[in-house]
Formats: C-alpha cells, structure tokens, sequence
C-alpha cells in the first residue's frame, strides 16, 4: 500500500523553472492534477511500461526533491562520518533506490482521488507540511503529507508521511543497521545490489 501511495507522490511534482517560486500548496495541487490527467491517458504506462515512468521521473521529477536532505535525515548522525564522497555515493544510490521501486508501482495507478487539505503559511515560512489525502474506491482514505522547504531555487520535497509514516524514518532503522554490520560502504553495496535486482526485475 505504501509503495502504491508513494508512486503517487513521485508522480505529483512535475514543475517547470518558471513556476519554480509558486506556493507549495498551489504547486502540489497543479502539478499533481496536471501528471495524474497524462497518467490516465498514457497506454503504455497503464499497460505497466515502467522504463517509461522512470524516464518521467528523472526528467520531471527528481529536480523537485532534495535527496541530499533526505539521504541526511534517513542517515541520521552516520551521515556526519560519511566522508564526502561516501555521501554522494549513498545519495545517488538511495535517489535510484527510490525511482526504481515506485516507478514500478506507478503503472498501477487507476481511480485514485486527491483531496487537498487547508494550508496556510506566513511569508517568512520556509519549511511547510501540505497535507492531502487519497482516496481509493472501495478503500479508506490514506493521509499523504509533503514535507516541503524554501531553497533559492524554489520549495524542495525533503520528506513524506503516507498514513502517518515517515519516508525517512522508515529507511534510518533499516539504514542505521547497515551501517552497524558493514559501515557507510556496506550500506552504499546493499542500495546498489537492490537497485540491481529491481533493475532485471523491470527487464523482464
């Protein structure tokens, strides 16, 4: 359930540069409703072309995510002994982690509904939480929060909370065991080994 919903969330953030600076209510709502209209007419990704959804996602995607901070927070005080390199291996590994596993789930996507919660914000706020909520035919609503954070190249998805679970604390645990059994390089070659195993799993 959980990767079916965070497929959502990927799919939400398509954004071009000149609308960089919008509210970040107004850019969840847009964005989501415009990319949930291509989903539903796109054939091949409803007959499950998920090389497609990943070629969606690293083009319309991902410069809307902060996956620097993300990576930080799901590493917790580990990611301050990761050298720099180290740091941008786990990142790039995590990033593709992510990509890989909810673009497969995206092609599932069918009759789902987004409702957008109240939001409001002072104009000096720079970290916000824009609450939505999906709803699902013959199911109960699921509560899908966006974390969000003002950078100078406008607001940055920096975490999410599908039903009340955190994307970033879900991964410290698993994360923070990694590390314990094989260091910052053991966690880095356990994400490439799963991003490789979910890469022939898309083969085929």
């Amino acid at each position: 359930m959980m990767k079916k919903l965070f497929a959502l969330l990927f799919a939400s953030f398509v954004v071009s540069a000149a609308v960089a600076q919008e509210a970040p209510d107004a850019l969840v709502q847009r964005v989501t409703d415009d990319v949930l209209e291509i989903i539903r007419k796109d054939k091949d990704i409803q007959n499950g072309d998920t090389h497609k959804v990943i070629e969606l996602v690293d083009k319309k995607v991902l410069p809307n995510f902060n996956f620097t901070h993300m990576t930080a927070l799901a590493l917790g005080k580990e990611w301050r002994k990761a050298t720099p390199q180290q740091q941008q291996q786990v990142t790039a590994e995590f990033k593709t982690l992510l990509v890989r596993t909810y673009a497969n789930a995206l092609t599932g996507y069918k009759n789902q509904k987004v409702v957008y919660k109240p939001f409001k914000m002072a104009p000096t706020d720079t970290d916000v939480l824009v609450r939505t909520e999906v709803q699902q035919p013959g199911n109960k609503p699921v509560q899908l929060d966006y974390s969000l954070e003002k950078l100078d190249s406008g607001w940055k998805v920096y975490d999410v909370v599908v039903a009340g679970i955190s994307l970033v604390s879900n991964y410290r645990d698993q994360f923070g065991q990694e590390v314990r059994n094989g260091g910052i390089d053991g966690l880095v070659a356990s994400i490439a080994a799963k991003n490789k195993s979910l890469e022939t799993g898309q083969k085929k």
